[in-house]
């Protein structure tokens, strides 16, 4: 069986989207939806009411979270739950295109060290985004978050950090975006949850490095594609002025400095 969480807060529209897309194209795949909320709206509620999923209502479960707790926390309740062999987590703005869960799941099948897969995320409009990276360096935050990105040192963190390849080619990679990631639940028993001192931002690089640290690959898999629909919340004006007027852009600061304490990499 394979479970699919999805994690959510407040998008009730993308939320329907991605559950639609996976009741389309999972095929023959046997399967349970766990839907992690955050600040829970009767909305949600309402809609796995609705027609379109009366017929998989036995295959969906919400958790449900008064307050937002954070994603690291959604990921874990919802894997505590989980009856799959493999776990495949999303956020609730992703689209799953055809065949992209049998790749994964295939990939995982042949490759017993392999622990994370990451797919290949595309914008609506079919443009390869950035999904999967090395592991942050203290210079590759400053690079990101100011002017500094604009000069040839930065620069040249920059592209190391975003692994600036041919993104037509599967391969192991430091980590992979969290928005979707397909994880052997086995790996998971050893690994460990999520670091749930997370609030938002760079659990899921952390999780990678702990992969990696328990001999478990991390695998970018460019022929299983998903849709993404991605806002960087936490980058609105690409400069010093985020981290001045933009709360995201501080919790992405604040994970950094947890992460880069934890590891002592800086």
């Amino acid at each position: 069986m394979l479970t699919i969480i999805i994690t959510h807060h407040q998008t009730p529209v993308l939320l329907k989207l991605c559950l639609k897309s996976i009741i389309e194209n999972i095929e023959d795949i046997e399967y349970e939806i766990i839907i992690a909320d955050s600040q829970t709206e009767s909305v949600v509620k309402d809609l796995i009411e609705e027609k379109i999923f009366k017929k998989e209502k036995d295959k969906i479960k919400l958790i449900s979270f008064s307050k937002n707790v954070g994603y690291a926390k959604l990921v874990n309740v919802a894997i505590k739950s989980a009856n799959g062999n493999n776990i495949l987590i999303l956020n609730a703005d992703i689209l799953i295109l055809k065949g992209s869960i049998q790749k994964m799941i295939d990939f995982m099948k042949d490759n017993p060290q392999t622990g994370i897969i990451g797919p290949q995320l595309l914008t609506f409009s079919n443009k390869i985004q950035n999904s999967y990276f090395k592991f942050p360096t203290l210079g590759a935050i400053l690079a990101r978050r100011t002017f500094l990105g604009k000069l040839k040192w930065g620069k040249k963190k920059l592209n190391k950090f975003l692994m600036q390849e041919e993104d037509s080619i599967s391969k192991k990679v430091d980590w992979v975006q969290g928005s979707a990631m397909f994880v052997r639940k086995e790996a998971i028993n050893k690994v460990g949850l999520m670091d749930e001192r997370y609030f938002m931002y760079l659990e899921d690089t952390d999780w990678c490095r702990r992969f990696w640290q328990n001999n478990y690959e991390v695998i970018y898999l460019s022929s299983a594609q998903m849709s993404h629909y991605y806002y960087r919340v936490s980058k609105k004006w690409n400069s010093f002025l985020d981290v001045l007027f933009n709360k995201y852009t501080r919790i992405h600061l604040m994970s950094a400095f947890k992460y880069f304490w934890k590891w002592r990499k800086i």
